[in-house]
């Protein structure tokens, strides 16, 4: 089974930074859509995992890390807590007003207001 880490050292927000397709580029190239698996070639990312060894996992668990993410080594690194705040805010409400434009596009039309204020 093949693995590629995207998590480490990654951090995407709906707002100031959102995922787009050219943060997909060195999977697609490393995972070679179309080609036959054995051209693929392991990089610090991309691994190849043999299924015996998958199977020997405590109940055959796949979440399989092999890098180190720098920001949780050093508390320096991190985020301030106000700044992680906002942004769980503002995918909060992004995600609310998904769900009011959908409620309304199915004709159920969306009037509360949450406790910002703000209408939905």
């Amino acid at each position: 089974m093949w693995v590629y880490d995207f998590r480490v050292g990654e951090h995407f927000t709906l707002k100031t930074r959102p995922m787009r397709r050219e943060h997909l580029d060195d999977f697609v190239a490393a995972y070679l859509p179309g080609r036959p698996h054995s051209e693929r070639v392991e990089s610090q990312r991309f691994k190849k995992f043999d299924v015996d060894d998958l199977l020997k996992r405590d109940k055959v668990n796949l979440e399989i890390t092999w890098l180190k993410d720098p920001t949780l080594e050093d508390a320096d690194s991190l985020l301030p807590p106000a700044v992680i705040a906002r942004e769980i805010v503002d995918d909060l409400q992004s995600a609310l007003n998904e769900f009011a434009a959908i409620a309304e596009a199915l004709g159920e039309p969306v009037t509360d207001e949450i406790e910002t204020g703000q209408p939905l």
